[in-house]
């Protein structure tokens, strides 16, 4: 299992739309192969950042299948306007995946 996990710092006065549009996206890449599992949370101290964390089978579930798909174009349109600055995204793996 490998853990995705981005900042998303949205424009404080787009919290809204970027909320109903995060729900128009959920279900595309939830419909990706691979895909285990999506959080979204929002911050308490900052309102405008949320934390993304997305579970996948393997790595490339991400980088190769969801990125490279045109599914990904569709989830960019309706995201990645939203972001200053854009977000980082990094790669986990659980150490004991047993504890989770």
């Amino acid at each position: 299992m490998i853990l995705e996990h981005a900042l998303l710092s949205v424009t404080p006065e787009r919290v809204a739309e970027f909320e109903s549009a995060f729900g128009r996206a959920e279900p595309i890449i939830s419909s990706m192969p691979g895909f285990r599992r999506l959080h979204l949370s929002r911050g308490h101290e900052r309102p405008n950042v949320y934390l993304l964390l997305v579970e996948w089978e393997e790595l490339e579930d991400h980088t190769e299948g969801f990125r490279r798909s045109a599914r990904y174009q569709e989830w960019k349109d309706l995201l990645h306007h939203f972001y200053e600055p854009f977000p980082v995204v990094e790669h986990f793996t659980p150490i004991d995946e047993s504890a989770l």
